[in-house]
């Protein structure tokens, strides 16, 4: 149940007024006033007649949502932002050594570390970093020589160094990072940002999804699922090579006309099929996304042609160099989607050398810099390209991994899962630039000042885009669903990121 019809699906508006003052009372005396048919469900047979009228107020409430789904719908309050760009850094970054200095790991390093950070195949030892750091722009924060393009934005970026997770896994941290539980099963961010706003583009998703056209990162399509929202707000996959759209057209070409035929009958027989059945979500959620793919076929094709696009944009995104051209095409294809109205556009890393990219377990120095030359440049050139075009402030891009690593070694060069902390970027939306906020303990190990859990994060990007993340909920098995959960992660908007 969302914001939009909390009261009409939670039955707060059929709730029954009566008292035992105009019940029968066991004798002949009629009641003082008789009773209304809600009253009457309400008063036999344990309730359950109430129960069930509440469960069609809520399947017509439902109904109407369904169908506003693909139109722009009204914030809770003025927004800062009004579309995301969520850039997931599979692996686990490691903080210490991209993005966190720590000047006390070094000196301490080959030191033994207490029994609380140990983790099979790792030893007790901490380890230096074996890369460097400066200062960048003139709020001088500190961050890799590995990322100097990256860096060249500080003054744009919003560092979020007292990040912290809840698992160390990769898929259950994953799920956390996109769901805000570690339990699959629960709708994405984005798909609660396309729930609540809708969309500005009836042609395209509110919710798209750019993933490596050679592969799925860890845990595939999981981490982009509506869980129990309807369909129409899962992320849709779009290419960015071949065809955009997987099964939009037809793979034997047909006439226009016959087309056209083709779509009329279905709609007819779908009609008939919704008088008869008028609460099947299923249905109604399938013709959504007819109509929306039919809509798509006129667009879809637009999406990769770059005819359009200046030599200077493919360079800003390293299309003209082999190494960072494919992640630069996602992040080219993530503003292009955004200025076509997009609400949400997740962007994943390369799938080489390795599906989960950011996992640096052999050896810290060799795989970052393997990863950073191909995603450092793309992801800076969006954040420039958005604001050389006038759509950083009211775009919120996140780059993040799924947690941090540990200071201490693993097999003497490499590190491991850290859930305790990790850090991670901002840029847009009205966050505030030039700006590092927490601090992780003097090696690195945990998140110790101004701490922001993953719902702290997930509450921010909401309040940024003019959503709260209480009142935005849906009505599932008896219970008002929210993103966050905050009567039980106490989730805030964590304010002191803000401008």
């Amino acid at each position: 149940m969302s914001h939009r019809t909390k009261t009409l699906a939670s039955g707060a508006a059929l709730a029954p007024r009566f008292s035992a003052a105009n019940l029968p009372t066991g004798g002949l005396t009629p009641p003082r006033s008789p009773l209304t048919r809600r009253q009457m469900l309400a008063a036999s047979g344990l309730g359950f007649g109430t129960l069930a009228l509440r469960g069609i107020a809520h399947e017509e409430a439902v109904a109407a949502e369904r169908a506003a789904g693909l139109l722009p719908q009204q914030p809770h309050f003025d927004p800062r932002a009004k579309a995301v760009v969520m850039l997931v850094q599979n692996g686990g970054p490691s903080q210490m050594d991209l993005l966190d200095p720590k000047p006390e790991l070094t000196k301490r390093a080959g030191q033994t570390m207490s029994v609380e950070t140990f983790q099979m195949g790792n030893s007790d030892k901490l380890m230096a970093s074996p890369l460097t750091f400066r200062k960048y722009g003139e709020s001088g924060i500190e961050m890799s020589t590995l990322l100097p393009h990256l860096g060249s934005l500080a003054d744009e970026l919003c560092l979020v160094r007292s990040m912290y997770s809840e698992h160390n896994n990769h898929t259950e941290a994953l799920v956390m990072l996109n769901t805000g539980k570690i339990f699959p099963g629960r709708p994405a961010l984005g798909s609660w940002v396309s729930y609540g706003l809708g969309t500005e583009n009836r042609s395209l998703p509110a919710y798209i999804v750019l993933r490596d056209p050679e592969g799925y990162n860890t845990s595939g399509t999981l981490l982009w699922q509506n869980g129990w929202l309807p369909a129409t707000y899962r992320g849709t996959e779009i290419a960015t090579q071949g065809t955009p759209v997987i099964n939009l057209q037809p793979a034997t070409p047909i006439a226009p006309a016959v087309q056209r035929d083709k779509l009329d009958l279905l709609a007819k027989l779908n009609e008939e099929h919704r008088r008869q059945f008028p609460f099947d979500a299923e249905l109604e959620t399938r013709i959504r996304n007819y109509e929306l793919a039919a809509r798509m076929q006129l667009v879809a094709g637009e999406l990769l042609d770059l005819s359009k696009e200046s030599a200077d944009t493919r360079k800003l995104y390293g299309l003209d160099d082999p190494e960072t051209a494919s992640y630069g095409l996602r992040c080219l294809m993530a503003r292009r989607l955004i200025e076509s109205g997009v609400r949400f556009v997740q962007v994943f890393p390369p799938v080489k050398p390795q599906f989960q990219p950011w996992d640096a377990h052999g050896n810290t120095k060799t795989e970052n810099e393997a990863i950073c030359r191909k995603c450092d440049l793309p992801s800076a050139g969006l954040i420039r390209d958005l604001k050389q075009r006038g759509l950083l402030d009211s775009t919120i891009v996140l780059w993040s991994g799924e947690f941090g690593r540990l200071p201490v070694s693993q097999n003497g060069t490499g590190r491991d899962h850290n859930r305790n902390a990790f850090t991670a970027i901002l840029a847009g939306g009205g966050l505030k630039p030039g700006h590092v906020h927490g601090a992780t303990d003097e090696v690195g190990y945990r998140a110790a000042e101004n701490r922001v859990g993953v719902p702290d994060l997930h509450a921010t990007i909401l309040h940024q885009l003019g959503l709260d993340h209480d009142r935005l909920s849906y009505h599932h098995h008896g219970n008002d669903e929210t993103l966050t959960d905050s009567r039980v992660t106490e989730a805030r908007v964590v304010k002191e990121l803000l401008t």
